[in-house]
């Protein structure tokens, strides 16, 4: 008995043992991973000297080398379970990789032959940076899962997130190799917050004052900002780590707004790949209907159409041209106008609208299939097109229409005056378009009527639709409000639509967002009056709401701003992409149930 409980008990020392050394090789890891993120980082952002870029190269083998021993023990000690065979997959691929890299790099042991296919590859400093990266990738996207818990607070974490990543975008676009010139703290955190939220307002020129390096660097936290960070990591997370526990699923379904816990990994796989799948589409048709002549070469016509199809499926704003979209060459393009359009739409619309037609589809090709195997009896799946389909489709729809009859009507002989009949079309469909929280112009914007300033006012507060890459108060908000205020004329008690009846929940949610914005443009605006008031109160008035809208359409008071306005339209802009609501909650702790009730009063409203 005593020989039994002493084995027991060196079991239970060896299991303790194993977990601390497990934890410090992830330590290790992730430490090995973050300095050489931070030494490539070092290494691109500023110039050096021969001497000091092989000084580089050798911690890029010593990092390399603790990466690899940090693998090869964790793999020795980590057990081997069905659900986490694609995280040892992954350290199995890194391994070997890393072993022909140091072979290559050091010449040691030397069994890597010069000349083979291999040996050409591994050679670049290029694959070094590719592990590297892949290193850091993995090591975040599986420490992300084991430190969110369900105790985090999901709105809490989100706007975390995405402050992090708007600091981190700061510091990238202070490199001396970022810009032209230098940039200051305060312009790097403008420019750094407009790309992860989404909204287009710069203080300097994106396409003078940043370097290819420098765009880049914008291109990808557009990329991050209109997807979410926690959306990035928790994809690449489940996909290394082979799934998560329940406490992380719990967290990332408040995150994602899915209903089934068993389906957040399939929802996370379907974003990125519509996401790129739609902008890699949108990438290519830009591409063969742009002149070519434009530009240089074929390699910066790519860069072109790659950067405008994330920009605009981001719904960003973000242009590599001078004068945007309306500059010479481009504005008479109206097939490439017509192009950024439909992927601002797409963006915007948001992925629940695309799942729920993917559905749809499924269900056809089903039914489709057991007609032909000769089943007769159709399988009937009722209410595949939910309510908020239809309400994100039809509000949609309702105000492209009438932004586009308004514009053109408003614009005829002003801002579309010398245009042709389809120039005026063109031209009003986009200004519809991108009034609602997209940022591009492709005519004159100071020659807007006052009619037009104030019509684009409302599109921009409305926004895209929700779980989108949109800004503004979001569609179904807006449609809820108006459908409360007609209920309550006819003398209903609640809101039913489609043969359904709107939870009291969403109604108060809708309630809330409406009154939280018009808090944050009315303070927004009240501040920038005292800041920087010469610029007037119509053109103030219209920049907040282009912030908060995540827009970044602007009448020219953007870069004229003093660095205290700056930090009023950064404040606001984060505030717009992360939603007033979702800001508040993360404030408060939950109260997740209410055991009482108190007497019920009327308050006299009119």
């Amino acid at each position: 008995m005593s020989l039994k409980l002493t084995l027991v008990n060196f079991l239970d020392a060896f299991k303790r043992v194993r977990r601390r050394i497990l934890t410090i090789l992830d330590a290790t890891g992730i430490v090995a991973a973050l300095a050489g993120f931070l030494l490539l980082i070092y290494q691109v952002g500023f110039e050096h000297t021969a001497r000091q870029i092989d000084h580089i190269h050798q911690a890029y083998n010593i990092i390399l080398l603790f990466v690899l021993i940090s693998n090869l023990a964790g793999l020795g000690l980590k057990k081997w379970k069905a659900r986490t065979m694609k995280l040892r997959l992954a350290e199995l691929v890194l391994i070997p990789l890393i072993i022909f890299l140091l072979d290559i790099r050091t010449g040691f042991p030397g069994f890597t032959s010069p000349g083979t296919i291999l040996f050409n590859l591994l050679s670049h400093n290029l694959a070094v940076y590719a592990v590297l990266i892949a290193v850091l990738i993995i090591e975040i996207s599986t420490s992300t899962l084991s430190l969110s818990n369900r105790s985090i607070n999901p709105a809490l974490l989100f706007v975390l997130s995405f402050l992090f990543i708007i600091v981190f975008g700061a510091g990238l676009l202070m490199l001396p190799t970022s810009t032209y010139g230098g940039l200051g703290f305060t312009d790097a955190f403008f420019t750094s917050t407009s790309a992860v939220c989404v909204t287009g307002l710069v203080v300097v020129d994106t396409a003078t004052k940043f370097t290819p390096l420098g765009q880049a660097f914008i291109l990808i936290l557009i990329q991050i900002g209109g997807l979410g960070i926690m959306t990035f990591t928790s994809f690449f997370g489940y996909f290394f780590k082979g799934g998560a526990s329940f406490g992380n699923e719990f967290l990332l379904k408040e995150i994602l707004n899915e209903e089934k816990l068993g389906e957040i990994f399939n929802t996370l796989l379907k974003i990125v790949l519509v996401t790129f799948a739609i902008e890699a589409a949108g990438a290519i048709l830009i591409y063969l209907n742009t002149d070519k002549a434009l530009f240089s070469g074929r390699q910066e016509l790519l860069s072109f159409s790659v950067f405008h199809a994330v920009s605009a499926f981001c719904n960003a704003g973000f242009s590599t041209l001078p004068g945007g979209l309306y500059e010479p060459g481009f504005r008479y393009n109206y097939t490439l106008h017509y192009l950024i359009a439909f992927l601002i739409i797409a963006g915007g619309l948001g992925f629940p609208i695309v799942f729920n037609y993917y559905r749809l589809l499924r269900h056809y090709l089903f039914n489709l299939i057991r007609r032909f195997q000769g089943l007769r009896n159709y399988y009937h799946v009722p209410n595949i097109i939910n309510i908020n389909t239809r309400l994100v489709l039809i509000t949609t729809g309702l105000l492209l229409v009438t932004g586009f009859t308004f514009f053109f009507i408003a614009e005829y002989n002003h801002s579309l005056t010398g245009l042709s009949l389809r120039g005026k079309v063109a031209g009003a469909f986009f200004g519809s378009v991108t009034a609602r929280t997209a940022g591009f112009n492709t005519v004159d914007m100071s020659l807007f009527t006052p009619a037009t300033v104030l019509f684009y006012c409302l599109l921009m507060w409305i926004g895209a639709s929700p779980a989108s890459t949109g800004g503004g108060i979001k569609t179904t908000t807006f449609a809820l409000s108006v459908m409360n205020v007609l209920s309550l004329a006819k003398g209903k008690d609640r809101i039913e639509v489609f043969g359904r009846e709107i939870s009291n929940d969403s109604v108060r949610r809708a309630f809330s967002v409406v009154i939280l914005s018009f808090m944050v443009i009315g303070i927004a605006v009240l501040m920038l009056m005292v800041t920087d008031g010469s610029f007037g109160l119509q053109r103030i008035i219209f920049e907040v709401i282009s912030a908060f809208g995540t827009v970044g359409l602007t009448l020219g008071v953007t870069p004229g701003l003093s660095d205290a306005g700056k930090w009023i339209l950064i404040v606001t802009m984060f505030i717009g992409r992360v939603g007033t609501l979702t800001l508040v909650v993360s404030i408060f702790r939950k109260i997740r149930t209410l055991h009482y009730h108190y007497p019920t009063e009327s308050i006299l409203i009119n």
